[in-house]
């Protein structure tokens, strides 16, 4: 579904990215592991349309996107959870999720997907009238990830969606995750700080260092391999 080919992404003078090459097939979870500034949020960005690569190719379905901006990616399919959450602080629950749906023309259809987002995260029903800042950390991750479902994703990007939360709220939202994939056959990116748990949930994975792809296999044999244990996971 997703293939990049060698891209090279740069800020300024500072390459952040150097020939990276991954695949993302069809109903997966692919993850991205590696340390702060490795270029795991970069490569999402990649894909996004956020930070055009310099050099290489972004294909999805098999078409060249390289270059497209971030609107036109997201009708094609590619919406991104990003790192910090980012929902519309003072719009309601509700506003926030029509927000993701807010290409879509089908306001029937838009109505029951909403009602599904708060089968999937019944607290956010609860909270449906409230402005979306005054919603938990854990609640405003729900909250973004709905939003992005709204939109009917075929390639969802998550970064960093553990971040800031209690261990307990990440074990039911990963768990969550792994619904949406398997339900609703959601492809997904995942970049997540918690390399153990990402590679639990993962069907493959890629480790970057320094912006360069260094290894990459089957989530459970990367989580086996020692130079990750030591490099990522603390054993």
């Amino acid at each position: 579904m997703l293939e990049l080919r060698g891209i090279d992404v740069a800020y300024g003078k500072i390459q952040a990215l150097h020939q990276v090459s991954l695949q993302v097939r069809h109903g997966e979870i692919v993850t991205l592991i590696g340390a702060n500034g490795a270029g795991k949020t970069t490569t999402l960005m990649a894909v996004s349309g956020l930070a055009p690569p310099r050099r290489g190719e972004i294909l999805f379905a098999g078409q060249p996107v390289t270059g497209l901006a971030p609107d036109a990616l997201v009708r094609l399919g590619i919406c991104q959870v990003p790192e910090g959450r980012h929902i519309f602080p003072n719009l309601t629950v509700a506003e926030n999720l029509d927000m993701g749906a807010f290409l879509r023309r089908d306001r029937r259809q838009v109505a029951a997907d909403r009602e599904q987002m708060y089968s999937l995260f019944p607290v956010l029903q609860q909270r449906r009238r409230q402005p979306g800042g005054t919603l938990s950390g854990g609640e405003q991750q729900m909250l973004a990830i709905s939003r992005a479902l709204m939109a009917r994703p075929r390639l969802l990007l998550l970064d960093e969606p553990s971040m800031g939360l209690a261990p307990l709220m990440t074990k039911h939202l990963f768990e969550i995750i792994s619904k949406i994939n398997k339900e609703q056959q959601t492809t997904m990116l995942l970049v997540e700080q918690n390399a153990n748990l990402a590679l639990r949930v993962a069907d493959r994975g890629y480790v970057l260092e320094n912006g360069r792809i260094v290894m990459h296999g089957m989530a459970e044999a990367l989580r086996l391999t020692p130079a990750v244990q030591s490099a990522y996971l603390g054993v």
